[in-house]
């Protein structure tokens, strides 16, 4: 059964910091590349940070590098996002997948970055 349990958004002032979460099944976490996506209001769901399936070595497009750091807890099944320096562009749902994706998707969590 595939699941992807999503936590640790929520309500931020720009500049602070949240840390995502996202419980995987076994199965899917294992032999998967994974990433974390999110969708701002209005837009389309893009990859934000992924990490290999062997080695584990992360990929942060540019427009996040300095301030998102991606990682995975093989013996639990759970990837998880750093997020620091937060703007209010980061606004937007997150949700954790494969890469690439699967049609399922989770339920996300919300973050909210505003003053």
């Amino acid at each position: 059964q595939v699941q992807f349990v999503e936590s640790g958004g929520g309500l931020v002032q720009p500049g602070g910091s949240l840390r995502l979460s996202c419980s995987v099944s076994a199965d899917i976490f294992r032999n998967n590349a994974m990433g974390w996506y999110r969708q701002a209001p209005g837009k389309e769901r893009v990859l934000v940070a992924s990490i290999t399936r062997h080695w584990g070595v992360a990929h942060v497009p540019d427009s996040v590098k300095a301030r998102f750091t991606i990682s995975r807890d093989i013996a639990k099944s759970t990837l998880s996002l750093q997020m620091n320096t937060l703007k209010p562009e980061d606004t937007a749902v997150y949700y954790c997948n494969t890469v690439p994706t699967l049609d399922y998707w989770g339920q996300g969590t919300q973050v909210t970055v505003s003053s």
